[in-house]
């Protein structure tokens, strides 16, 4: 009988390919479908335990392992992959030998017969249970404060907008509290800072005992707690704010062998009769908060709205329903007022200034409205109307860039940015013909959240500047936070800039300012040779004003009916401003 002679050359490249294996630890297998058997290669031991007698050796037995809760997810996938609807690749939990659950990334591919039927299926398994768990710590730190357990202050504003939304649409009242430790600064000082922190951990437990199920809790900073309440009438919310104040200063809190007393100071306001947007409501209840400290703490204020107030606020009602109106009827449109190379004059893009035409055709400017919008908390709505018509303009002119204002509040939008983010995602063609501009104020409002904004805005391949740049308190370390392309000085600085001095010298220290991060600078409200000059003297890179060009609802290149081109423009689009 003739023996077939081994081949060592064969045997040794599956020895290496079985080394191999081992030490990417990952486990591959075969499963024959016909017979439902499963063949492993690979360390079997970190998925399913030390006892290898065990390991599911048929498909039936592997599956009695999976998750029942993700065993339909898988089943699904298999389906779809089987019938040609798409690859095969799931992640989901199998039980070891322990009882344990981890996660694991299973991605393999069928072998089909000659007629069509799933023969055979080839794939590897591989650990991902840590990354699980790192993503899993990272989506709790977006939503949670890591200390007490309770929302983060991002989490509870997303709250605030869909129960303001709620109020409004239903006529549900509701109240918004600011609960601020009294002096817990000084028990950081005297007792030092993991005694405060226990602190903060207990009184955390005590609003948990206060409130009811429906009401929601969030840190807000390092001594401050946001209590969002769903109330029937006014009268509850105040009851509910002298329950907390009561339960924390009943008794000191006892941490290791210390006994510290604490108060409390509480800022309350109610939504929607008295403010109709998460940061309005916010920054009253913080007023209110304010003024309970300086009525000398461990006591509740209330913020209410003056007559004066009122009465602004049904002028602003009456504005919103001529807003809501045009939004309707299409009636929102953009003025474009160029911007100009401080040295040539050439005008490098336009900025989108918003304009509502009245049923009469008359252009009311953005000052006699937005405003109103913006106490109203109706500037999303407007937002999402400017990104709207920018992204129509950049697309019907191949060789034109635009910069549109965005508020405050759509900065920390993140509704806004998925719809950025899903229209401009493929098409850098477009992102890098549009400038986002956000106020300096509005900038430095949330830092955290804005540096984020921006950097995804970046991403897409847009620039994005700071509006306003002096009205603030911009430092270098904001800057240095937010990685913004331009700076637009403020047009206060820039007005009578050739006689006033103060003026002169307040520009020269912000582009000293800007000149360190190389920072594209842009001055505004330019109305005079003189300004130009002077601001060209200073190293300014680009103008926009009156001298140059007012806002125009039909600028030159849709007059002449073909693209505009910038001087800076290229085959693939223009270049990004830049200082350097």
């Amino acid at each position: 009988m003739h023996v077939p002679a081994r081949n060592p050359d064969g045997l040794a490249r599956l020895e290496r390919l079985q080394a191999a294996i081992q030490a990417s630890g990952d486990l591959v297998y075969t499963w024959d479908l016909a017979t439902d058997r499963i063949e492993w290669v690979g360390s079997s031991e970190p998925v399913f335990g030390a006892d290898g007698v065990r390991d599911p050796v048929t498909g039936d037995h592997f599956n009695g392992r999976v998750n029942p809760e993700d065993l339909p997810q898988r089943m699904q996938a298999l389906s779809e992959h089987f019938t040609g609807a798409g690859g095969y690749d799931c992640e989901y939990r199998v039980r070891s030998s322990t009882g344990e659950f981890q996660w694991v990334h299973d991605r393999g591919a069928v072998e089909m017969s000659p007629t069509g039927t799933p023969v055979r299926l080839s794939g590897t398994l591989r650990l991902v249970d840590q990354r699980r768990q790192q993503q899993a710590q990272l989506e709790y730190l977006a939503t949670y404060d890591e200390l007490t357990g309770h929302y983060n202050k991002l989490r509870l504003r997303e709250a605030l907008d869909h129960a303001l939304s709620y109020s409004v649409r239903f006529d549900h009242a509701g109240a918004f509290v600011v609960v601020g430790l009294d002096q817990l600064d000084r028990i950081n000082s005297a007792y030092g800072h993991e005694v405060g922190d226990a602190v903060l951990v207990e009184v955390a437990h005590r609003l948990d005992r206060c409130l009811r199920s429906t009401d929601l809790i969030g840190r807000l900073g390092s001594d401050r707690f946001g209590v969002l309440l769903h109330a029937r009438d006014e009268q509850a919310p105040p009851m509910i704010g002298e329950r907390i104040l009561q339960s924390i200063r009943h008794s000191p809190v006892q941490v290791g062998g210390e006994k510290i007393q604490v108060t409390a100071s509480i800022g309350l306001v109610h939504f929607p009769s008295q403010a109709r947007t998460s940061s309005d409501v916010m920054a009253k209840a913080e007023g209110a908060l304010l003024k309970a400290k300086a009525a000398g703490r461990d006591c509740l204020k209330v913020y209410r709205l003056s007559e004066e107030q009122r009465q602004r606020h049904r002028a602003d009602m009456e504005i919103g329903e001529r807003v809501t109106q045009a939004l309707k009827e299409d009636r929102l449109v953009f003025a474009y007022q160029p911007v100009v190379d401080a040295r040539s004059h050439a005008v490098q893009f336009y900025e989108c200034l918003l304009r509502m035409s009245s049923p009469e055709g008359d252009l009311i400017p953005a000052s006699e409205f937005v405003p109103a919008v913006e106490r109203l908390g109706m500037m999303r709505a407007l937002d999402r109307r400017s990104l709207d018509l920018a992204l129509h303009d950049l697309e019907g002119q191949a060789n034109v860039t635009l910069a549109v204002n965005i508020s405050g509040v759509t900065a920390a939008d993140r509704g806004w940015l998925r719809a950025l983010v899903s229209r401009l995602k493929d098409r850098r063609d477009l992102a890098r013909r549009l400038i986002v501009e956000i106020t300096e104020t509005a900038a430095l409002h949330d830092l955290e959240d804005t540096a984020r904004f921006v950097s995804v805005l970046r991403d897409l391949g847009c620039q994005v500047a700071i509006d306003d740049f002096g009205a603030g308190y911009t430092t270098f370390r904001h800057l240095k936070a937010l990685t913004v392309d331009i700076v637009k000085i403020d047009g206060s600085f820039v007005r009578d800039l050739a006689r006033d001095r103060k003026n002169q010298l307040f520009i020269r220290n912000l582009l000293s300012l800007t000149e360190t991060f190389n920072l594209c600078t842009i001055a505004e409200c330019v109305e005079t040779k003189e300004e130009a000059d002077f601001l060209l003297s200073e190293g300014v890179q680009f103008l926009q004003g009156y001298f140059f060009g007012r806002p125009d609802v039909n600028p030159v290149w849709r007059r002449r009916g073909t693209p505009f081109r910038s001087r800076k423009a290229t085959s693939e689009g223009p270049q990004r401003l830049n200082a350097g």
